[in-house]
């Protein structure tokens, strides 16, 4: 599976292919400040928590050269990271690569020295992405039956990772290796990333999909017709407590009630060890405009309000196993990280 141009690094920008726009255009968007990369994450133009995570790295690059000469060059890199850590409150990877980014901004003996290194950082992180998404393929892969059927939720693919995927490198893999007979996609409401995204990004690799609405993935489970469920992760506590786009929680619970297997595929960086269980997790919340309207048509009568997050968790006695490229576990406690 050759990885999807999800970002690219290019003469001091980093390059994204704005998911805002799938499936009607691909379309790249050049950023090249901090509030340009800040903006891009915010409003979906890069999404998926390993790809977050990348883009701040790259971020912290485009930091560093915003940064004035002079004796104070690491505490306004800082204050411009401190900018891309506000964009998004549960994607734990966005954290980590930052976290990593600081280290090296508090280390650096100069503004161009501070450059170099964390380019080179970041450029690790996301070789590193790529050979987790294939390890967590090939390991995700042996556990399902020949001749398969899975269902995922939202996009865990390479518009969400450096270009490989987690839940849909399992896919891949699957189909590479002449396992798999149908995927279905639940469409994923309210930005519709399982119908914009996933099916895009499965169209493209000549893979079988189906998009169904959310509210009938329950029934596709209870008619037998489903082998797996496979999705990502944005933030895995300590227990194994999983939170992913909102909607896997049920997805899970009808998994559950239907006897069908469910997976999580995350790399470790999204094992978050300041969490011990799933009540740790923050949830985003998103606008109220998500929701009031779909392709420039009013779905809302004017003054009603919304409940619109971003996220669920799913507790782990839902989950059948965590695979990260560590290997396949019950929760990150028996992964060594």
């Amino acid at each position: 599976m050759k990885p999807v141009p999800t970002l690219k690094w290019n003469d001091g920008k980093l390059v994204l292919l704005d998911q805002r726009e799938l499936p009607a255009r691909e379309v790249y968007l050049e950023c090249g400040t901090t509030a340009e990369l800040a903006e891009a994450i915010r409003t979906l133009a890069v999404r998926g928590a390993p790809a977050i995570g990348i883009a701040a790295a790259w971020g912290a690059v485009i930091a560093m050269a915003e940064t004035a000469a002079g004796e104070g060059f690491r505490e306004e890199c800082m204050e411009f990271l401190d900018v891309l850590a506000s964009t998004r409150p549960t994607a734990v990877n966005l954290f980590h690569c930052l976290d990593l980014q600081r280290e090296i901004v508090k280390s650096c003996t100069s503004r161009e020295k501070g450059l170099e290194l964390l380019a080179e950082n970041a450029a690790r992180l996301q070789e590193e992405d790529l050979e987790a998404s294939r390890i967590m393929g090939s390991l995700g892969c042996d556990l399902l039956p020949d001749n398969c059927t899975v269902l995922t939720h939202c996009n865990a693919g390479g518009l969400a990772t450096a270009g490989l995927g987690t839940a849909l490198a399992v896919i891949y893999e699957a189909a590479e290796r002449g396992k798999l007979t149908q995927v279905y996609a639940d469409e994923t409401r309210p930005l519709l990333q399982g119908s914009r995204l996933t099916s895009w990004e499965l169209a493209r690799a000549g893979i079988p999909v189906k998009v169904i609405p959310d509210s009938a993935a329950a029934s596709l489970l209870r008619s037998g017709a489903v082998d797996a469920v496979i999705t990502g992760a944005d933030r895995v506590a300590m227990n194994g407590d999983s939170a992913n786009k909102i909607g896997t929680l049920s997805l899970a619970l009808a998994a559950s009630s239907a006897g069908v297997p469910f997976y999580i595929v995350a790399p470790v960086s999204t094992f978050d060890r300041g969490s011990p269980d799933g009540s740790a997790i923050v949830i985003e919340e998103r606008s109220r405009e998500e929701l009031a309207s779909l392709g420039g048509r009013t779905l809302l009568p004017e003054g009603v309000g919304t409940w619109n997050p971003a996220f669920d968790v799913t507790p782990v006695e839902l989950i059948t196993s965590i695979i990260c490229e560590r290997g396949v576990a019950g929760s990150p406690k028996e992964v060594d990280f």
